[in-house]
C-alpha cells in the first residue's frame, strides 16, 4: 500500500517519498512487473534484503552513497552550479490515486546540490522535488496526469469557505471559541463554496423573472403597491404571461413582477411551470438587487441603470466601504488580551541556523503524532532518518540577492506556533518567481481549526507580503492538480490560478482546461495548434556534464563513450530540463 505524502494542503499519495514503503518483492530482470524489474533495468541497486523501494527513491540515495564512498564524487560539494544525477528510463510505482499496481509513471534525478534559479526553471517544466529527489510524472503515460498548478495571489479571491475559516481562528486566538463540526475530511474535500440554502428555498417557491425592459418603468409602481397593500390582479388562466402581475412571498418579502405559466401539454416541451435551473451565483445577484429596491424604493433607479445604457441588475457598489483583504482578515482586530496567541516563524532548514536547531525536536514529535493519526503510519515508519532526509534536506541553496527578498531563496520551515508551542509546520521553498509548497504537518487535535486552508491562505498571503520587496516573486505553487481525483480537485478553488501545459510549457487560466478536462485525463492546454516548447533541448552539446572530477561540454564527453545507451539517456535528460538547465546544471556521469 502507498503511504500518503501531504503536498502543500492536500494528500498526495501518489507522489515519491524518501522513505522505504510500498513493499514489494524482487522479481529479478528488466521487463518483470513491478518497481523491482524497473529499476533492475535500470542498474540501481534495490534496498534491503532484495525489496525494491516505493518510487525508488531511497534505492536512488543508497546508489548515491555508494559512489560517493568509491570517490568519485569527493569534489562536489565544493562546486557553486546544480549538480543532479539522471536515471535513465521511466520508474513505474502504484498510483496512490487509483490504485493502479504499475499505472504511475515519473522520470527522476538525484539533485547533489540546486541553485534557486535552476529548481524554478525546473518546476515550470512539470518537476517537483521530494526531498533531494527530483521527478517529473509522464503526462502522457501515467494513469493520473499531475499537472502543476499555481496560483496569482497579487488577484486572489476568497471564497466563502476560505472566510470561514479565518473568522473561525480569529474567533478561537479571541475569545478561544471552537466551532461545531467534523473536520476530519478536511482539507481534501472542502465545503461546497457559494452555496446559499435560503436561495434554493427561494426558487422552489417562485421563479423570478425580471423584465429589464419594463424595468425602469414599473419599478416605482411595483414599490408602491406593495406598501399600500394593493392586491394583484387576477390572472387568466388561459393567458400564457400576465406581465403585471405581481405575488407575495412572504411577510419579509417584497412584492416582484413575475411570469405565471401554464402547464404544457404532455409531450410537448419543458414544464413551464417548474422553474428553469438557475446557478446560485445568479439568484444572489437576484437577491441583492431585491434587497437594494426594498431598502431604497424612492431612489430605486438609481445604480441599476447606467446613462444611456440598459438597465441592470447589479447593484451600485457602496463607493466609502471596501472588502475586508486577506491581510485583514488574518490579522482582524484581535484584543491585546485575547485568550491564545498564535505566532509564524519562518526557520531556514539547516541544522547551522539556531532556531532551526532548537526547535528540531518537537517538530520532530509533532511530525510523528501526526503521520501517525492522520496516515496511520507505524512508529517505524516515522523515524528521524525519514524526518530528516524527507522534510529537512533539500538540494536547493541557501541564496541571499540584493534584490531578493530579507529572508533570502532556498528551503524554509513556517512554524505555527500557539501559546507557546509548534502546532502546524509548513515546508515552502522561496524561489525567484514564486513561494512552493513542498509539505504539511500538523497536530491533529487543533484539526477544528482546518490548519490546512488556514496555512495555505497564510502562505499566500506570505507571497504578497515577499513581493513588496521583490517584484517578481508573485506566484504560489501548490504542488500538483489532479482533475481525475476528487479530493485533489479542490486546489482549483484558490483563484486565479493557472495550469501548465504538459507540452509547451505555458500557463493558461484553469477556467480554460477545466472544459478539456472533463473529456479526457491527458490534455494538451495550449489551443495554438503550431506552438512548440520554446525552452526545449536545441544544442545539445552544449549541456555541462560533470565526470571524473572535470566539467565538459557533452560534444566533448560524447567523444569519449563507447555505450550506445549513454548518448539516449542523455538526451532524454536534456528533452525534460531543457535547454537553459542543461547548460547551467551539471549532469553527473559515472
Amino acid at each position: 500500500m502507498a503511504v500518503p505524502l501531504r503536498e502543500g494542503t492536500e494528500t498526495a499519495e501518489g507522489c515519491p517519498r524518501l522513505r522505504w514503503c510500498g513493499w514489494r518483492q524482487r522479481r529479478g530482470l528488466a521487463g518483470k512487473a513491478g518497481p523491482a524489474g524497473a529499476w533492475a533495468a535500470s542498474g540501481v541497486p534495490l534496498g534491503c534484503s532484495g525489496r525494491a523501494v516505493h518510487c525508488g527513491v531511497a534505492a536512488a540515495e543508497h546508489r548515491v552513497r555508494r559512489v560517493r564512498k568509491a570517490g568519485a564524487m569527493a569534489s562536489w560539494a565544493t562546486l557553486s552550479p546544480s549538480i543532479v544525477e539522471y536515471f535513465e528510463g521511466e520508474d513505474s510505482y502504484l498510483c496512490g490515486y487509483c490504485k493502479n499496481e504499475t499505472g504511475s509513471r515519473s522520470n527522476g534525478m538525484w539533485a547533489h546540490s540546486m541553485t534557486a534559479q535552476d529548481y524554478q526553471d525546473l518546476i515550470d517544466r512539470g518537476w517537483r522535488r521530494s526531498g533531494k529527489y527530483v521527478y517529473k510524472p509522464v503526462m502522457n503515460q501515467t494513469c493520473c496526469p499531475q499537472y502543476t498548478i499555481r496560483c496569482r495571489p497579487l488577484q486572489f479571491q476568497l471564497s466563502k469557505s476560505h472566510k470561514k475559516v479565518l473568522k473561525k481562528m480569529l474567533k478561537f486566538l479571541a475569545k478561544g471559541e471552537i466551532s461545531k463540526g467534523n473536520y476530519e475530511d478536511e482539507p481534501m474535500e472542502p465545503t461546497m463554496e457559494d452555496a446559499v440554502s435560503g436561495d434554493f428555498a427561494l426558487i422552489n417557491k417562485l421563479d423570478i423573472q425580471c423584465d429589464l425592459k419594463t424595468l425602469g418603468d414599473d419599478l416605482k409602481e411595483s414599490l408602491e403597491s406593495e406598501e399600500k397593500g394593493r392586491s394583484s390582479k387576477k390572472e387568466d388562466s388561459h393567458e400564457l404571461i400576465q406581465p403585471q402581475g405581481t405575488e407575495k412571498l412572504g411577510s419579509d418579502e417584497p412584492s416582484h413582477s413575475v411570469k405565471v405559466h401554464t402547464v404544457p401539454k404532455p409531450g410537448k416541451g419543458a414544464d413551464l411551470s417548474k422553474p428553469p435551473c438557475r446557478k446560485a451565483k445568479e439568484i444572489r445577484k437576484e437577491r441583492k438587487r431585491l434587497k437594494l429596491m426594498r431598502q431604497n424604493p424612492a431612489g430605486g433607479l438609481e445604480g441599476l441603470q447606467a446613462p444611456g445604457g440598459p438597465p441592470s441588475v447589479f447593484p451600485p457598489k457602496a463607493k466609502h466601504s471596501q472588502a475586508p483583504s486577506l491581510e485583514d482578515f488574518i490579522v482582524g482586530s484581535l484584543p491585546d488580551s485575547g485568550s491564545h496567541k498564535l505566532e509564524v516563524r519562518l526557520v531556514p532548514v539547516s541544522f547551522d541556523d539556531p532556531e532551526f536547531k532548537s526547535s528540531f525536536s518537537q517538530s520532530f514529535s509533532l511530525y510523528v503524532k501526526y503521520q501517525m493519526a492522520i496516515h496511520q503510519d507505524p512508529p517505524d515508519e516515522c523515524g528521524k532518518t525519514e524526518f530528516t532526509r524527507f522534510l529537512c534536506s533539500s538540494p536547493l541553496e541557501a541564496e541571499n540577492p540584493p534584490n531578493g527578498p530579507d529572508c533570502g531563496y532556498g528551503s524554509f520551515h513556517q512554524q505555527y506556533w500557539l501559546d507557546g508551542k509548534i502546532i502546524a509546520v509548513g515546508v515552502i521553498d522561496i524561489l525567484p518567481y514564486c513561494v512552493s509548497s513542498v509539505y504539511l504537518y500538523y497536530d491533529p487535535d487543533y484539526s477544528f481549526l482546518s490548519l490546512g486552508v488556514y496555512s495555505a491562505l497564510r502562505e499566500i498571503a506570505f507571497t504578497r507580503q515577499l513581493h513588496e520587496k521583490t517584484s517578481q516573486l508573485s506566484y504560489y505553487y501548490m504542488g500538483f492538480y489532479i482533475h481525475s481525483c476528487p479530493k485533489m480537485k479542490y486546489k482549483g478553488q484558490y483563484r486565479p490560478s493557472d495550469l501548465l501545459c504538459p507540452e509547451t510549457y505555458v500557463w493558461v487560466p484553469i477556467e480554460q482546461c477545466l472544459p478539456s478536462l472533463e473529456n479526457s485525463k491527458y490534455c494538451r492546454f495550449n489551443q495554438d495548434p503550431e506552438a512548440v516548447d520554446e525552452g526545449r533541448s536545441k544544442e545539445p552539446d552544449r549541456l555541462q556534464v560533470f565526470h571524473k572530477k572535470a566539467i565538459v561540454p557533452y560534444g566533448v564527453y560524447k567523444t569519449q563513450q563507447k555505450d550506445p545507451s549513454e548518448e539516449a539517456t542523455v538526451l532524454q535528460y536534456a528533452s525534460l530540463v531543457g535547454q537553459a538547465c542543461s547548460e547551467r546544471m551539471l549532469l553527473f556521469r559515472n
